[in-house]
């Protein structure tokens, strides 16, 4: 949701995907009302493979969220949400940028995290910083995309993340538009049949798509 003011994350649902409800603001409690937050997934895992719903892990549902740093919110309904607080009643932080990272900007989560046998698997985009502490690697200010797993029985717990980028910018339009510096930002994430289909934004200009077969068994 954006006013030209401030960011959220909305939420909206619908019995048919043609008819929606809006429900505001995900954090709607008073103590969240200024917060500007954005870029959320949902954990899911895909019952079939061609079907993915929103996972149950110990009885609730969990939410990914943040730019900049990468936070978690816990829901009953997949409507209202709240976040997870640290000892100090603010929002947890799970993620944070890396100096010398493809990241080292920050972090930003990307499509709906997947549960998997080893665990949560969450893609994210990540910021090559603009000046110092950038990686070398990556143009200054590219945005690449990077892998991090969390614990299936306890989302909070980080196992691993990636230190270099598993997807950037290599193609000319990936590089030329809106954000020249070089953009693959990960959006949407579907699993049909046995490919896993990776839809992302180019330089804020375009569309693209990446393939990958599915793992087996997963």
């Amino acid at each position: 949701q954006w006013n030209r003011k401030t960011y959220r994350v909305g939420v909206a649902t619908s019995p048919d995907l043609h008819t929606w409800t809006k429900h505001g603001p995900a954090f709607g409690m008073a103590k969240y009302g200024g917060l500007k937050y954005k870029s959320a997934g949902i954990v899911t895992e895909c019952v079939t493979k061609g079907r993915c719903v929103a996972a149950r892990l110990n009885g609730r549902y969990w939410m990914y969220w943040g730019e900049g740093e990468i936070h978690l919110a816990t829901s009953d309904d997949l409507v209202h949400w709240m976040p997870v607080e640290d000892g100090n009643g603010e929002p947890r932080v799970l993620m944070r940028a890396r100096r010398g990272r493809f990241d080292s900007g920050l972090p930003e989560v990307g499509p709906p995290p997947v549960l998997t046998r080893d665990g949560i698997v969450l893609l994210y985009n990540g910021k090559n910083a603009d000046g110092p502490g950038h990686d070398p690697a990556l143009a200054p200010g590219t945005y690449s995309v990077g892998q991090a797993l969390f614990a299936a029985n306890d989302p909070t717990k980080l196992l691993e993340r990636t230190d270099k980028p598993f997807f950037e910018p290599e193609l000319p339009w990936e590089r030329s538009g809106q954000y020249a510096a070089g953009t693959t930002f990960a959006e949407g994430l579907v699993r049909f049949h046995d490919r896993w289909f990776l839809y992302y934004g180019c330089a804020d200009s375009r569309v693209g798509l990446a393939m990958s077969p599915a793992a087996s068994g997963r």
